[in-house]
């Protein structure tokens, strides 16, 4: 048993790490996440079976091979949901972390260790190396400790060194980069995406779900529900739509309402992880009075209008108790117009809210239209982790502009050896060198007598 244990610890450490931290298999695995994710936005995603028979037939095939049925097989109308994305996004991080763990962090930790020159030789090997006459060790640490050098000095011997920052940036970026895969992972296993079209005054529960991760069900809310408490449209003066709104309640079990907002286009209901979008709009019913009947209320069905192609709703009203005749009633939004035509599509009249007309002998009085609201409704747990990696990214790549500077020196006698590099900005290093040489005072030599 000890020696598996040690056989499989050491193909692990010795072939498998190694071969996840390989350059190019990391960089074709970017591809192919690249490739898919652009194939995810150039298919319609998340639609009906109908719709890519319709949009990808048989005859002829999209490419000669692209067709509705390859796009269900292989699941190319879900990508980022499907199983083999989610698999390369877990091998990309994969090789993410063994390079982590296998180069960068054995980087770093030789960039920490620091030793001494102890012979002028050694000094010739550095790209920027120069002798003083009449210089002191001791000035030339004060120097660099102004120009902010974390300086080591034993006896004759120097180190100094700053910007070790830098060697660190190359770690967040992979820090980074795996914490987006995780959040992504994440949120296409336990996230989901939802419609709803309700009328004012109406309670829904969250039920029409579109897409959901395979663990999503612990996500969908079961202990509240929203009341849409209003929805209206705000038009400008040329009739064109300025925005929408929805008036939202959040009510508790007992039907208590814990929130309350008032959203729009770009300003979502937040609550307990669920984002409510306004996405789209709907008119549902017309409430109306015959003579002085009781409130009474219809449905409205969406229409295409023929003359221009744009949208109308409408509805047949029976004026006869036995519906043997009736009107039919047309309104293009929710400003409160509405045409009233008879059976034979002549038009009778033009009413507003609140109006009264007589049509076949009763008076018909249009008190109120009733709007739906279209919310998309969207529970992602992975955003939090996935806006963390990319502020991590952003000072990842901060810090990896920050030059990583070392600087030797060796007093031998009279004479200053001193040198150093860096791994990028070679001239500011070269500039801010000679700016610490200028720094340090000369020395008088003493006098030697003859």
């Amino acid at each position: 048993m000890t020696n598996a244990l040690q056989t499989i610890k050491r193909l692990w450490r010795h072939e498998l790490i190694p071969m996840l931290a390989n350059l190019k298999l990391a960089i074709a695995l970017l591809l192919l996440i690249a490739l898919f994710s652009i194939t995810g936005t150039v298919i319609e995603q998340g639609q009906s079976q109908e719709f890519y028979k319709l949009n990808y037939p048989d005859h002829p095939a999209l490419f000669g091979f692209l067709t509705y049925q390859v796009i269900l097989i292989v699941g190319l109308d879900r990508v980022y949901g499907s199983w083999w994305f989610l698999s390369l996004l877990i091998l990309f991080g994969s090789s993410l972390a063994a390079c982590t763990f296998n180069r960068q962090l054995p980087m770093l930790k030789v960039a920490k260790r620091w030793f001494y020159y102890t012979k002028p030789q050694s000094f010739a090997k550095l790209p920027i190396a120069t002798e003083l006459t009449g210089r002191s060790l001791n000035d030339l640490s004060q120097a660099l400790t102004q120009k902010g050098y974390k300086v080591f000095q034993a006896d004759d011997r120097l180190y100094a060194r700053k910007g070790l920052i830098g060697k660190v940036g190359p770690i967040f970026v992979h820090a980074s980069m795996l914490l987006v895969l995780a959040g992504a992972i994440l949120g296409a296993l336990t996230g989901f995406t939802a419609q709803e079209m309700v009328p004012s005054g109406e309670t829904f529960q969250i039920k029409n779900i579109t897409e959901s991760g395979a663990w999503s069900k612990s996500q969908i809310p079961k202990d509240w529900s929203v009341r849409v408490n209003r929805f209206w449209i705000d038009y400008r003066p040329s009739g064109a739509i300025d925005q929408f709104y929805s008036d939202l309640s959040v009510l508790d079990l007992a039907g208590q309402e814990v929130d309350r907002q008032t959203i729009h286009v770009n300003k979502p209901l937040r609550y307990r992880g669920v984002t409510l979008y306004q996405a789209n709009w709907d008119i549902s019913s017309v409430r109306f009075t015959l003579n002085r009947s009781p409130i009474l209320q219809l449905p409205l069905t969406k229409l295409k209008s023929k003359t221009n192609g744009g949208q109308v709703w409408g509805t047949w009203i029976p004026t006869k108790t036995d519906l043997s005749a009736g009107v039919t009633l047309l309104t293009p939004d929710l400003q409160g117009t509405f045409l009233i035509y008879d059976e034979r599509g002549n038009l009778l009249s033009t009413l507003r809210l609140n109006g009264s007309t007589e049509v076949n002998g009763v008076t018909l009085t249009i008190k109120e239209v009733v709007g739906s609201t279209g919310l998309q409704i969207k529970a992602d747990p992975g955003i939090p982790i996935v806006y963390t990696g990319f502020g991590l990214l952003m000072l990842g790549v901060i810090a990896s502009y920050v030059s990583h500077s070392q600087v030797w020196a060796l007093q031998v006698e009279n004479t200053l050896y001193v040198g150093g590099k860096t791994n990028r900005a070679q001239v500011n290093f070269e500039s801010e060198m000679v700016q610490v040489i200028e720094d340090m005072p000369k020395q008088e030599l003493p006098l030697v007598s003859c």
